[in-house]
């Protein structure tokens, strides 16, 4: 694959895999007739992904502010960071195993990028792993959350590329061809 279009480097989809979301923009979706119910499920999974980072930076920050002390840190760090990596993980496994086959197959033109997303879990298993490794070590006291913090901004940038061209390719997909077969 292009260095450039790992999800480290890339900056957004290359336009090839843009074709769809020409037709069906962002701004259009909810209003269209097959974004309720699996569109509008699978989105809101990603904005609890989006909203469980934010808290577990909102929390990092606060203990390194003093404004919350470490034993509340370390519960809402133990069991935000289980949900976002138990439920990351799961989501990946359904994406790569069941929607990103059968949405390929619809649209043939965008495999490649559905090759890409795939590529992108695969690089996120990695930051999962540094994720979990790094919250085990604040929770253990062996690292401070100041550096924690400095991993979770990096994670959230990564994990939100990845949604962003994520729901990009995908939803257009689905609009067109509708959630048959998917659910």
């Amino acid at each position: 694959m292009d260095d450039t279009l790992t999800l480290d480097h890339r900056t957004g989809l290359p336009d090839a895999l843009r074709v769809l979301l020409e037709v069906h923009p962002r701004d259009t979706w909810p209003a269209h007739d097959n974004f309720a119910g699996l569109v509008a499920f699978w989105l809101d999974r990603h904005l609890m992904f989006r909203k469980l980072i934010g808290a577990l930076i909102r929390d990092a920050e606060q203990a390194v502010d003093r404004k919350i002390d470490a034993k509340t840190h370390a519960t809402r760090l133990s069991r935000y960071g289980a949900m976002l990596l138990e439920n990351l993980h799961g989501h990946h496994q359904i994406e790569d195993h069941h929607y990103f086959p059968i949405l390929s197959a619809r649209e043939p033109v965008l495999a490649k990028g559905f090759l890409l997303l795939d590529s992108d879990h695969h690089a996120m298993d990695g930051l999962l792993n540094r994720f979990a490794d790094g919250a085990n070590a604040v929770l253990q006291g062996q690292s401070e959350p100041g550096a924690f913090r400095a991993d979770l901004l990096s994670f959230e940038a990564m994990l939100n590329r990845h949604l962003v061209d994520e729901e990009e390719l995908i939803v257009p997909v689905i609009l067109k061809h509708g959630p048959g077969g998917l659910g």
